[in-house]
């Protein structure tokens, strides 16, 4: 078996961050067994601590085209190339500290990163070095794009570039990683950018540390005074950002990723997806008292933990997008088996109207109790307003319940539900809720 693995001794370097341009000095030192990655802002009072982890990744809305971490505290922006180094050289423990907010971006790529690494020497520890294995397929897409996770002995990555432009087109590599394969093969493709997207990403003060000689430009005749390293460097730093951004589930993976057109929103939505799967697996299920994540989906099993509704009263069969406090979207598989269907109409069954907006209104619990301060607490519906039914309902049909908050203040919260079948509104209502102390 492996062991887990830090650094021999503490080293440092220095340089200017891709996006803010802002001086930064990295040092990196060994760590205990079982530590993990841990980030620390050595120029903020109390030096807080940020351990990389899906539990502190930011929003890519709030960091754009870039992997970070943070915590009320503090944040620590762009790290996917270092991330990457440290899966590739297969470090588990290390202590990073900064003095400013976004990692330096060197050379565009990870190999700065893996140099300095390997200067500090690989130690090996006394613990097992522990992996997750991916036992079924996890899938998530976004806008055309999609990234799988598969079972598989190894760490494979199968990636298909496709772009719009005529110097960069279709374009597909497979590998399995090693850290002989990450040094020659992955480590030193850097990052880039189309000619025709620089004014953009610089109005929205996107790539302020970049250059020519840190990102590739690709213009209509080629890369814009700089040569690359590899023929097919691009698909090559694809490979590099999905590492890093996959090394943030916290354990080394056996799994097979296959990834078309992914970057790093898509990438992280795999990584959550991911890190679900692993909870389950590790934890045996979820424990009473369960508080969900931002953006995780919830089966049923989870919804339970939340709602204290049961058969033949739960309307909810799974959450498949979760905004705590702001947006809850779920579903209902409607089936002839469900109870109401005896009675409501033999011959003719149609989901009653009443218990659409009750399934809104569950969704809307969901949403209600998801947030941290309302642990424990009880969702009450109240009322129903402007309710409003435009077709019926049947088996076979799927209903998506898609509901977003109002007014919400601290015990009380209003929101709007609209019920889908087929992308096409079946009925909507305004729901008002009370918050309770489950005693």
């Amino acid at each position: 078996m492996k062991k887990q693995r830090t650094i021999a001794r503490e080293l440092s370097l220095s340089g200017i961050g891709l996006h803010t341009a802002k001086k930064v000095k990295v040092t990196f030192k060994p760590a205990q067994e079982d530590s993990g990655i841990q980030f620390i802002r050595v120029d903020l009072p109390q030096k807080p601590v940020i351990k990389a982890s899906v539990e502190n990744l930011l929003s890519p809305a709030l960091t754009p085209r870039r992997t970070s971490v943070g915590t009320a505290k503090a944040e620590i922006q762009t790290i996917e190339h270092l991330m990457a180094a440290l899966a590739g050289l297969s470090i588990d423990n290390i202590t990073i500290e900064l003095d400013n907010e976004e990692v330096p971006g060197l050379d565009g790529s990870s190999l700065n990163f893996l140099e300095v690494l390997c200067d500090a020497g690989i130690k090996e520890q006394n613990k097992e070095r522990q992996y997750f294995s991916i036992k079924e397929p996890i899938f998530a897409e976004e806008n055309g794009s999609t990234a799988v996770a598969l079972p598989f002995p190894e760490f494979k990555i199968s990636y298909t570039l496709n772009y719009n432009h005529p110097k960069l087109k279709t374009d597909f590599l497979e590998v399995v990683v090693t850290p002989d394969i990450f040094k020659e093969n992955i480590c030193g493709a850097r990052t880039f950018c189309l000619e025709n997207e620089v004014d953009e990403l610089l109005r929205q003060g996107l790539g302020r540390g970049a250059n020519y000689q840190n990102t590739l430009v690709l213009g209509e005749q080629g890369v814009i005074k700089n040569k690359l390293r590899f023929k097919d460097e691009f698909i090559r730093h694809k490979i590099l950002d999905l590492m890093g951004d996959l090394y943030l589930v916290g354990y080394p993976l056996k799994a097979h990723i296959i990834a078309l057109r992914s970057g790093h929103s898509l990438n992280l939505k795999l990584v959550r997806k991911i890190n679900q799967h692993r909870q389950r697996s590790f934890a045996g299920g979820v424990g009473s008292g369960y508080q969900p994540k931002q953006e995780e989906e919830l089966d049923l099993t989870m919804i339970k933990r939340i709602l204290p509704h049961r058969e033949p009263f739960l309307f909810v069969d799974k959450i498949i997008h979760l905004e705590q406090g702001r947006r809850c979207v779920g579903f209902k598989n409607v089936t002839i088996n469900d109870y109401f269907f005896k009675g409501h109409f033999p011959g003719r069954p149609v989901m009653p109207g009443v218990l659409i907006v009750e399934a809104l209104a569950q969704v809307g619990g969901v949403m209600m109790l998801s947030p941290e301060e309302n642990r424990g607490k009880l969702a009450f519906f109240l009322s129903a307003n402007n309710i409003k039914f435009r077709r019926t309902v049947i088996p076979g049909d799927q209903l998506v319940l898609d509901v977003e908050a109002g007014r919400v203040k601290s015990r009380t919260g209003q929101v709007h539900g609209k019920a889908m079948v087929d992308g096409k509104v079946v009925a909507e209502a305004d729901l008002m809720f009370v918050l309770a102390d489950s005693s």
